[in-house]
């Protein structure tokens, strides 16, 4: 029946599963052991190292027995790395052993990784020397006399010593729960501080197992992952998702889409999950035409919105159905999402239907009352998959959360007749670019730390490329005059690249309330007018 009140449910097939991640991998060993599970992606063919599900799973549980000799129940174990096997082994690892994994971006600098680990309270790190020019290694030594709980730092350089010391199969695992937190991803905010999404095993399990589902994924398949494992884009949708419908996941270090595309035509992938930028790049590269991409048979994309055209060139281009994935960590991650016999103006328009066993309404942010169809509201969702909560943050946990356990996304959206949303903007003025969660809170309050900068306010604008691009709007301070070359390298010593501004604009005032706060949208009216002065 058509909906008249923004309120819909998702179906009730497939069936949701009370299970670990522990559970979910020996499920697939025990029933495919010798499947193969897990393929290192490497550029040289020679060094592409496989494991079947019964030899992921052996890994899994010395990487679990050697994490309890050091670790408790309860604690958390962060990794600092990009992707590699191990990462993969430790996500399992942590899940057999009852420890919480705290995942870190490796793009981030210093302060932002002091901030996770004393925030996470970590017991352990894992990390790699470094990671494209990111001294890792060195970084974490430098922040460790600072993080009190910080007892252990582990170099996947050392992996193999490491597990050995779970060998000893007399080592006791715990009796883990589904609904145990088995993961902490760092979420900002408007305020600039990172919260962490405390998520547990019941949500990532099937969550990753019914986008997958969704995505039209066949059981035994061959998974082409290109996203980062520190997001849940790559250690849920990616690898849970791969695990539950036990396909092969060939792992890649970190996307470059001539390899993707070698990686597709030479193991015969079927699947992949992306950010539209990534795609892009591979219809773009000189080998696209002569690659031979007649096994794909599922492609899903999200972290923005698709243009239709961009659609169209998809399925056309791979000769295989599109999707688009819609979410945030704090669901584990996907709440809606389109299916591959969708409208080509329901995949470029819309973000689908709500996804399996979960509730979507659209609020009135100012009363609350759920709105009839078509009226732009607050999306918010309830279910199996909504975090415990922000860890150690109870008012940050209740401003989310009601007392009902709907979660609040702040994320402005309209719903039509058939429970179908689509995205007008957001409650908070968080940027996504290519797929990446930019606050402009945090560069606001470094760039005013400058002495040359009277007010600053950073706004997204958008980008056929990446979605949306970081603009910084700044307004001297009296007689100074900005040194634009000057506040990007500051930047960069701070923040991970990508937060970068890519535009810069100065005005000689800001745009204001009523109160005094500065109005950001006219800020974007005003540089599409052409009202801005670029530096």
């Amino acid at each position: 029946m058509a909906l008249t009140l923004s309120h819909a449910t998702g179906p009730t097939d497939p069936p949701l599963r009370d299970i670990t991640l522990g559970a979910l991998l020996a499920w697939a060993a025990e029933t495919t052991p010798q499947r193969t599970a897990l393929v290192w992606g490497t550029p040289d063919p020679a060094g592409r190292r496989q494991w079947t599900y019964a030899g992921l799973y052996a890994e899994a549980l010395r990487t679990a027995r050697a994490l309890r000799q050091r670790f408790q129940p309860g604690e958390r174990v962060a990794v600092w790395s990009a992707n590699r096997p191990e990462w993969v082994m430790l996500e399992f690892g942590c899940a057999l052993a009852g420890v919480v994994l705290v995942t870190v971006n490796p793009a981030f600098r210093q302060h932002e990784v002091q901030y996770v680990l004393q925030q996470s309270r970590a017991a352990g790190v894992f990390v790699v020397e470094q990671f494209r020019g990111n001294p890792m290694c060195a970084t974490v030594q430098a922040v460790a006399p600072s993080c009190p709980d910080l007892r252990e730092v582990l170099h996947f350089e050392d992996w193999d010593a490491f597990i050995a010391t779970g060998d000893d199969a007399s080592v006791t695992l715990p009796e883990v729960q589904p609904r145990d937190p088995v993961m902490i991803q760092y979420t900002s905010g408007t305020t600039g501080f990172p919260k962490g999404a405390l998520l547990h095993h019941q949500g990532l399990a099937n969550n990753g197992a019914h986008t997958a589902d969704r995505m039209g994924v066949d059981d035994g398949s061959v998974w082409i992952t290109t996203m980062p494992l520190f997001h849940t884009g790559g250690c849920v949708c990616c690898v849970i998702g791969a695990v539950s419908r036990r396909c092969t996941n060939v792992l890649l270090e970190a996307f470059d889409p001539g390899l993707v595309l070698e990686l597709f035509e030479t193991c015969k992938g079927n699947a992949m999950v992306g950010v539209p930028t990534m795609l892009i790049a591979m219809l773009e590269h000189p080998r696209f035409a002569q690659t031979d991409l007649s096994s794909v048979r599922a492609i899903c994309a999200g972290g923005s919105t698709v243009p239709a055209a961009l659609v169209t060139r998809l399925e056309e281009a791979l000769g295989a159905p599109f999707t688009i994935v819609f979410g945030q960590t704090e669901c584990s991650p996907v709440a809606q999402m389109t299916r591959p016999d969708d409208s080509l103006r329901d995949k470029a328009e819309t973000l689908g239907a709500p996804m399996p066993h979960v509730e979507v309404k659209i609020i009135d942010p100012a009363t609350g009352a759920t709105v009839p169809v078509g009226q732009i509201g607050e999306y918010c969702i309830r279910g199996y998959h909504v975090m415990h909560g922000y860890f150690d943050m109870p008012e940050a946990t209740a401003a989310a959360i009601d007392a009902d356990g709907w979660l609040h996304t702040g994320d402005l959206c309209a719903m039509d007749e058939r429970g179908y949303c689509t995205v007008e903007g957001r409650l908070k003025d968080m940027i996504i670019r290519g797929g990446e969660n930019i606050y402009p809170r945090e560069l606001e309050e470094l760039l005013f730390r400058h002495p040359s900068v009277g007010s600053v306010a950073v706004v997204g604008l958008p980008d056929a490329k990446w979605g949306e691009e970081v603009a910084a709007v700044l307004r001297p301070a009296p007689g100074a005059v900005i040194d634009k070359a000057q506040l990007i390298d500051d930047m960069r010593q701070h923040l991970a690249p990508h937060k970068t501004p890519r535009r810069w604009f100065s005005v000689a005032e800001f745009p204001l309330t009523g109160s005094g706060k500065i109005q950001k949208f006219k800020l974007r009216e005003m540089q599409q007018a052409g009202q801005l002065t670029e530096l």
